[in-house]
């Protein structure tokens, strides 16, 4: 299997990290194959605090067939998130995946451009909670159906959270998903989860 590990401008390195090492343990201990793929819209994507990160891919090489999974951390808008996450190229990927009927999981603020693709209308989720809630309000005006008080919510194939501090559960829901929620659970336990339960 494999998971695109979809990298905007201005990415939280926080959010990012939970893919990898979730889908690393997986694949390393617990004997699941799987594999994360990064791919951004540059060969190199400056994340949040000016770190430079080298990707895999870049969207223009993405065919979705080849993939099982989208993961999509969030980002920060003084660093340039929204200038890569509203970019239709990006929201016509998140439509494919949809599409297909493949697993979405995003973090944090990463939850708005797949609401502003469409693929959220009508449907619930959920996006950062603080300050006012000014970006759960954002979501709202996408047609999503926001439930504010949820760290994380699944709607479907669609996984949303709503802060950083969410993202190893993301990644252990979005590998139960794929894996199932037995193997999920003692990987979680293995790295220190254990209060882990699968969402939905």
């Amino acid at each position: 299997m494999k998971v695109l590990l979809f990298c905007l401008k201005g990415f939280e390195t926080l959010e990012f990290s939970p893919f990898v090492d979730v889908f690393g343990w997986a694949r390393n201990d617990f004997d699941c194959d799987i594999e994360i793929i990064t791919c951004g819209f540059t060969k190199e994507v400056v994340s949040a605090f000016g770190v430079p990160m080298i990707m895999d891919n870049t969207i223009e090489k993405i065919d979705v067939s080849d993939f099982n999974a989208l993961a999509v951390p969030g980002g920060f808008e003084e660093f340039g998130f929204y200038e890569e996450a509203y970019d239709e190229r990006f929201l016509r990927l998140i439509r494919e995946f949809d599409r297909q009927n493949k697993p979405i999981a995003s973090i944090c603020v990463a939850a708005l451009p797949i609401g502003k693709s469409g693929v959220l209308t009508d449907r619930k989720a959920t996006t950062y909670h603080l300050n006012g809630g000014v970006r759960q309000k954002q979501l709202a005006e996408f047609g999503v159906n926001v439930i504010p008080d949820k760290s994380i919510v699944i709607d479907r194939n669609i996984i949303t959270s709503y802060c950083p501090q969410t993202g190893p559960y993301v990644a252990l829901n979005l590998l139960a998903g794929l894996v199932g929620e037995e193997k999920a659970k003692k990987l979680a336990i293995a790295m220190g989860y254990d209060d882990f339960e699968t969402k939905n």
